[in-house]
């Protein structure tokens, strides 16, 4: 069983991560602004199957892979570090983007939405990350089953991120409003994204 303390570490962790603007924020919100509140949502379960498929690939000793072959793990680590530098990069560069003041898409189907959701969730190096090197932190060889404590952490996970991209998927056309009448906020917030991208990119690498 899953200990109180590894529960909450998992969970703020879930937060925090989901709290930062990354590719499936960055995705849901451009959906959700220009196609509307119901594309968002389809996007968003293309995104929550991706979080099941790296939840099943924990269970099935993925971290374990990763640390008999520390060069593989290193790879994607310095890859993942580099990727989210780079969306640091196009939020504060000059003329950079914000999360919600997205260029507009072409309206797709569902089942293109599904997909997009899908694949962008694969494609998040700090997903990956989380699901390799940070929910086996949480695990307790002594508290029993490993695989049973990675499900019930991943779920913590997958529960908390599907219900804070939802509120933002629903909120996108709103908040995007507020912000586009509004400059200096919308560059507050361009900002703010990326000083918390690039500082998680510096950690990433660094830890």
């Amino acid at each position: 069983m899953v200990s109180v303390h590894a529960f909450l570490g998992m969970a703020a962790v879930a937060l925090g991560m989901v709290l930062t603007p990354g590719p499936n924020m960055m995705y849901l919100v451009s959906r959700s602004v220009t196609q509307g509140r119901r594309a968002g949502l389809i996007s968003l379960l293309g995104v929550a199957v991706g979080f099941f498929v790296y939840l099943l690939a924990a269970i099935a000793g993925i971290a374990t892979l990763f640390a008999l072959v520390p060069a593989v793990y290193t790879t994607v680590k310095l890859a993942g570090a580099a990727y989210l530098a780079y969306l640091a990069w196009k939020a504060l560069k000059p003329g950079g983007v914000s999360a919600f003041d997205p260029q507009p898409l072409p309206p797709d189907p569902p089942r293109k939405l599904f997909t997009m959701g899908l694949v962008t969730n694969l494609l998040n190096p700090k997903i990956a990350i989380l699901y390799i090197s940070v929910l086996p932190q949480f695990v307790d060889p002594g508290h029993g089953s490993v695989a049973f404590q990675s499900l019930l952490l991943g779920l913590t996970q997958i529960v908390i991120a599907v219900t804070v991209n939802g509120l933002i998927a629903m909120t996108a056309g709103s908040i995007a409003g507020f912000l586009k009448q509004r400059p200096r906020w919308l560059r507050m917030q361009r900002y703010v994204m990326g000083v918390m991208l690039a500082g998680i990119s510096v950690r990433v690498a660094s830890t």
